[in-house]
């Protein structure tokens, strides 16, 4: 955990109600399941909760806040002279040069992927991969852009891929290993885990597994233009240059992401962020000296920054306020005691013919969308009932809780574990509904089991981004 100060909200000029009334709308607002927040003002925490079954030390998949760590990798590099921004992107490559033949491709520059201005007008991934699967730089570079590098913005993960590609070249280390020392460190970030590719590089673009905390604490170095107790960690110019427009971003749908891109943060109505798939989001608002964590799993983004525009920025006082010794007080107590929902808990505990639930239940559709089991196993006895997703030779058991989460920690064939809350009951019409809470993600799966026939279903709340077995809904712990 980071060694972050501590405060009560007034005392850094923040009214303990706009806190209370944000915790409101994230709860209340669909589309949005908040999983973690921090919020710091002044270089304080003011507030921070986590919803259980998550808790504070856990990591979260962050997806594309990934981005904004490779960006700062890439200041990093800069700064020790490894790389400058105008290096062109095949330069670090030069292996491909005889077959990188197009003039954008050869011309693209760091500054160019990192603004997500390489010149192509959609996203590259599928085709990079198709063009080379075991190494998405080269196939990224031989597809030519149509348009100038530094031209027109498309979100491309090829882009991101690239910079993390480059910095671990010059280094000659993996993102976490060359981050350890220079910002995981000094930044009280503990254990963190990337995800690789098969030419196994971190793969930058996202796959970063970090708590919440972690987030504020990048936040509020960039808040401190690279400053971090007296050390100044990151180039303040850096900063400058990564957080400003690069790019125009007008024709995005989304009002706080057709404000301008910089490298590998988003500009927003109030300051800028990092911000990841289904709201991993890192706000921060240079404006009220203030950085906002979140870890969700949300379908409705616009409407969780909206929640923060609309709820939390206007708490924030030019002073210390008198502090409201009842509000803060119910607000320290609700901030303790954040829970989701266990779905079960709705639902009946048991059928009068529960023992026939116990064996096998095979799919009801092989070709329904995310990963999913081969096989669902149920057992009931007198310490519950146990649970198990089986996927060939892999089987994950949990404990099922009905009527609240049992958090278990299967392991995985490596040995690591899959830390899962899972929670179920029987619905009206006699089947059985599950949720299964991957931890170290934003994602539920929630499968639902009818003995007719013995078959179940499965539906992702939200649907996992990387094609994975089960098994990998974790963190990839690395170091």
């Amino acid at each position: 955990m980071t060694e972050l100060q501590r405060s009560g909200p007034a005392a850094q000029g923040v009214d303990a109600r706009g806190i209370d009334a944000l915790l409101d709308a994230l709860e209340a607002t669909p589309g949005i399941e908040p999983h973690g927040l921090v919020v710091l003002r002044h270089g304080h925490v003011v507030a921070e909760g986590w919803w259980a079954p998550y808790t504070a030390e856990r990591p979260h998949l962050l997806y594309s806040f990934s981005k904004s760590v490779t960006s700062t990798a890439v200041g990093l590099a800069a700064a020790e002279g490894l790389l400058t921004l105008d290096d062109t992107v095949l330069s670090h490559f030069p292996e491909l040069d005889a077959e990188v033949t197009d003039p954008r491709s050869r011309s693209m520059r760091i500054r160019d992927v990192a603004a997500m201005a390489s010149g192509h007008r959609q996203e590259m991934v599928e085709a990079a991969h198709r063009e080379d699967p075991a190494d998405l730089v080269r196939g990224f570079l031989r597809l030519p852009p149509e348009q100038d590098p530094g031209t027109v913005f498309t979100y491309n993960q090829p882009c991101t891929f690239a910079l993390a590609a480059i910095v671990q070249r010059v280094t000659g280390q993996p993102l976490t290993e060359y981050l350890r020392p220079r910002l995981f460190d000094p930044l009280g970030i503990g254990e963190v885990g990337w995800q690789r590719d098969a030419s196994g590089r971190e793969i930058g673009y996202s796959g970063l597994h970090a708590p919440t905390e972690a987030i504020a604490a990048v936040g509020q170095l960039y808040l401190q233009r690279g400053e971090w107790q007296g050390r100044q960690l990151l180039p303040a110019a850096y900063v400058e240059e990564a957080t400003r427009a690069h790019i125009s971003t007008a024709a995005e749908e989304n009002p706080d992401w057709a404000l301008g891109y910089g490298f590998q943060f988003w500009l927003s109505t109030h300051g800028y962020r990092g911000d990841g798939a289904y709201g991993q989001f890192c706000l921060v608002l240079p404006e009220h000296d203030a950085v906002v964590a979140m870890t969700t799993a949300a379908t409705d983004t616009q409407a969780q920054l909206r929640a923060v525009w609309e709820h939390l920025v206007p708490a924030f006082a030019d002073a210390a306020l008198e502090p409201d010794e009842a509000a803060e007080t119910a607000l320290a107590s609700r901030l303790a005691a954040l829970a989701l929902p266990a779905p079960g808990a709705a639902l009946t505990s048991a059928p009068d013919d529960a023992a026939a639930w116990a064996g096998a239940f095979a799919p009801a559709d092989a070709s329904a969308p995310g990963p999913a089991p081969q096989q669902v196993l149920l057992d009931g006895g007198a310490d519950g009932w146990t649970l198990v997703l089986a996927e060939g030779d892999v089987r994950l058991e949990a404990g099922l809780g009905t009527g609240e989460w049992v958090v278990s920690a299967p392991q995985g064939p490596d040995g690591l574990a899959v830390p899962v809350a899972v929670s179920g009951g029987w619905r009206a019409d006699g089947a059985l509904e599950v949720a299964v809470q991957f931890l170290e993600t934003p994602h539920r799966l929630v499968l639902v089991l009818t003995l007719d026939g013995r078959t179940f279903t499965t539906a992702w709340a939200t649907q996992p981004l990387h094609a994975s077995p089960l098994w990998h809904l974790r963190s990839p712990v690395r170091g």
